[in-house]
């Protein structure tokens, strides 16, 4: 997308404008997912950016989640069957009374202090907080369930934590910071997982082309030296493919 917006092709410009993007994605993180129009053009005022360049960065920062001057609504994001999830999800939340800001205070600075009952209050308290970032990173390739229960576990472990910081304040960004970083982590992690099986179900569906015509050519099932040497692949590499499928590939013979 960096280099869709770029039209320079001068490598020290992408650079400054990659680098630019990420400081942009980072600071609206830290306002909740948005952003002013001033602090992105602050951002990127020593590259003199078109207007058509600006607005192909709101597209992107829109993307991802990121409202420009205003708060996007991530329900919009939400597939029929997560809304269902969500109702049931928050309907369970409704039995959790409700905190004070000042009782929130309390909790985040008995929990910054160490106190095993703050901590476990501090939980119930930020859950619906874990519901409200989750839907922020909803069609991200990860289902709504799996971010909030992910954000669960941050938050869990998060609350023990805090004893680095010194205000409460401090300690809702941190923990707010760790339950963002969490749910990125796992969208990054799927992405990275899907990937791999791409490649693995690629090379399965290329063993298997070349098996059947090498059989075809030679009237019965090959082995895998064979289609080793006849099809350019490593025998490993054929050997990787058959475990992969379970050994369904039904030119070649099992060994």
């Amino acid at each position: 997308m960096v280099r869709c917006i770029m039209t320079a092709t001068n490598h020290d410009k992408e650079y400054r404008f990659a680098k630019a993007l990420e400081e942009v994605r980072k600071l609206a993180k830290e306002q909740g997912m948005r952003i002013a129009d001033e602090q992105i053009r602050s951002a990127f005022a020593a590259q003199e950016l078109s207007e058509e360049q600006f607005s192909m960065i709101y597209d992107y920062l829109k993307s991802h989640k990121i409202g420009v001057d205003e708060d996007l609504d991530p329900d919009d994001y939400l597939s029929e069957a997560e809304k269902d999830y969500l109702e049931d999800y928050l309907s369970g939340l409704q039995a959790l009374r409700q905190y004070t800001a000042g009782e929130k205070e309390a909790a985040l600075l008995a929990a910054m202090a160490g106190d095993q009952t703050g901590r476990e209050r501090l939980v119930k308290i930020y859950l619906p907080e874990v519901v409200g970032i989750a839907k922020l990173y909803a069609d991200q390739g990860v289902y709504l369930e799996d971010l909030i229960g992910e954000g669960n576990v941050a938050l869990t472990s998060g609350v023990a934590m805090l004893g680095c910081v010194e205000t409460a304040a401090e300690a809702e960004s941190m923990l707010i910071k760790m339950l963002m970083d969490a749910m990125e982590e796992l969208i990054a992690g799927t992405a990275r997982m899907q990937e791999s099986d791409r490649k693995m179900a690629d090379q399965v569906s290329k063993v298997a082309e070349a098996a059947k015509e090498l059989a075809e050519a030679l009237g019965r099932k090959v082995t895998p030296k064979e289609l080793s040497e006849e099809g350019g692949f490593s025998e490993q590499m054929v050997k990787d493919a058959l475990q992969i499928c379970g050994g369904a590939i039904e030119d070649i013979l099992a060994e």
